[in-house]
């Protein structure tokens, strides 16, 4: 029986932190992301993608509020949007290139996806999501005080943006990602998905957030039946003590030990913490199924056993 795979691809999936962040720098990441994907899939693992887009939405943001004078500035929720577009054109269009490559002629689409919060979500007071570019402690102040930002420091890297980071808790889409899933690599809910409440009405309406990519993609595993959540960031295993003198590399968590762990603050808000509240939640939820978080370049390894943090009912 093939398996199916829901991949969460992390921000060095898509860009390189040594380059420009540009469109034609992202392209060529994105370029060997897609040759990664493709690789699984050639192994004949039913796959599909989901992508992160804090960096991109910042920067979309950003550009849209620096040209107010010219040209109105668009909302929050539209920015989100607009990168769920421009990074899923990259992505279909590399990972298309590289099935081809292979002789597996798979088509590959994005589709645009919205997600529903909740109106009330605790995390609208309080914002933890890193958005947008890197800045210095004194800038990141002078950032708060003009613009009314909320600024965090992140992970020792250096001072961040964060916007609220609600819980998805539906996929508007999930019937149309269904039906395509058996013959297409469907990228969807991309930067989390576009964050809507819905309205007494039924209508949906956009709101300024940014959801994490790893719980949508659980919840994406979740209503597809994946086997695997497959979650693929910067480092090849998951770390307790990180940075630290003492720091080690975990090779396996079970439910108890996973929660002890972020009991203990090992885990970082906004960075290693919801991918590893991901994995649990999906083990939890599937307790004979798992799920794992390790770097893109030890995806294949990590899916036959050889290295990654896996997680596990018990």
């Amino acid at each position: 029986m093939t398996e199916k795979i829901v991949i969460a691809l992390g921000g060095n999936a898509l860009q390189s932190g040594k380059d420009e962040p540009t469109a034609e720098a992202q392209l060529q990441v994105v370029k060997n992301t897609s040759e990664k994907i493709a690789a699984i899939c050639d192994k004949g693992y039913e796959i599909a993608v989901v992508h992160g887009n804090g960096p991109q939405v910042g920067r979309i943001l950003l550009a849209s509020e620096t040209a107010k004078d010219v040209t109105p500035s668009m909302p929050f929720d539209v920015c989100g949007a607009m990168s769920q577009g421009y990074i899923g054109y990259h992505l279909q269009q590399c990972i298309r290139y590289a099935l081809n490559s292979r002789n597996r002629n798979i088509p590959v689409v994005t589709v645009a996806t919205q997600m529903i919060v909740e109106k009330n979500d605790p995390a609208f007071k309080n914002p933890t999501k890193p958005i947008g570019p890197f800045y210095s402690e004194k800038d990141a102040k002078e950032l708060s005080k003009a613009k009314e930002y909320v600024m965090k420091e992140d992970s020792g890297r250096g001072w961040r943006r964060v916007v609220a980071s609600p819980i998805p808790r539906r996929i508007v889409e999930i019937s149309a990602i269904k039906r395509l899933w058996d013959s297409t690599v469907v990228i969807s809910c991309g930067g989390g998905g576009i964050p809507v409440v819905e309205n007494d009405d039924g209508s949906l309406q956009g709101v300024a957030a940014v959801i994490d990519k790893d719980f949508a993609a659980e919840l994406l595993a979740e209503e597809v039946g994946a086997d695997i959540l497959l979650i693929l960031t910067e480092v090849e295993k998951v770390a307790i003590n990180f940075n630290k003198p003492d720091q080690q590399d975990v090779s396996s968590m079970n439910l108890k030990e996973a929660g002890e762990y972020c009991r203990q603050g090992q885990f970082a808000p906004g960075s290693m913490l919801p991918k590893v509240e991901a994995a649990m939640k999906f083990v939890r939820a599937n307790p004979d199924k798992k799920a794992i978080i390790t770097s893109l370049e030890k995806a294949e390894e990590a899916l036959e056993g050889k290295t990654g943090t896996l997680f596990t009912f018990s």
